[in-house]
């Protein structure tokens, strides 16, 4: 392809979002094939989907949507996979670097999240406060959202916070302080640590964090087995 052909190219890609992508019922537009969020990784490397596990080798797992125990009591993942953008991970690793040094480290319970699952969640428990929505989309079906908490590192133990993951009640509030002390200093430790390396706390989750960043990171709805085949082919 010669530069004019590329460029004219390159400004159909930004007029018109990835070639393929179409609206959905609420007016979103998602990518929907490898094809279409290989098109964007071209254009931009950032946009890749990494395996957590690659970048923080000593990361503990307990994806919660791969089992039944969780407040959907449903499976929606078929295993425990953890999956983000390139940058989420890069910038998860230094957290957890920074947590090592004080014989702590993170337990991840989710990452990307197909858009698909989003919807179901929100069929099963359709809350507009704690429940992802269908008309907006979430973070996490963009790759740039995690769920997590703390460990120690000696034990593998979860440390104090709060209230249980996918606690749907005030005190799961990353600013709620009628808490025990020790819950309230852990969770102020995560907080302090995801945000030093460029992450937020959502208001109404602690466990939860977005990764803050000036690229758009498009919404998907494709497995996350399809995305890990893709990831460890390249």
């Amino acid at each position: 392809m010669n530069k004019i052909a590329f460029a004219i190219a390159v400004l159909l890609f930004l007029n018109r979002g990835v070639f393929g992508q179409s609206s959905n019922s609420y007016g979103l537009e998602i990518l929907t094939s490898l094809e279409e969020y290989r098109q964007t990784v071209a254009l931009d490397s950032n946009k890749r989907f990494v395996r957590i596990v690659d970048y923080l080798p000593n990361v503990i797992m307990d994806i919660k949507y791969a089992g039944k125990e969780n407040v959907f009591y449903t499976q929606l993942y078929p295993r425990e996979i953890a999956i983000c953008r390139l940058p989420v991970a890069k910038a998860l690793a230094e957290v957890q670097k920074e947590l090592n040094e004080q014989n702590l480290g993170l337990k991840i319970y989710d990452g990307y999240r197909p858009y698909s699952i989003t919807v179901k969640m929100f069929e099963i428990l359709p809350d507009t406060v704690y429940m992802g929505l269908p008309w907006q989309g979430s973070k996490h079906n963009r790759g740039i959202a995690l769920d997590l908490t703390l460990v120690d590192l000696e034990t593998g133990q979860e440390l104090k916070m709060p209230t249980p993951f996918d606690a749907l009640v005030y005190a799961s509030h990353p600013e709620f302080m009628k808490l025990p002390e020790v819950a309230i200093r852990n969770r102020e430790l995560l907080k302090g640590t995801m945000k030093k390396h460029g992450f937020t706390v959502d208001p109404v989750e602690w466990w939860h964090y977005n990764y803050i960043d000036n690229r758009v990171y498009e919404l998907l709805d494709i497995s996350i087995d399809e995305l890990e085949k893709s990831i460890l082919k390249n």
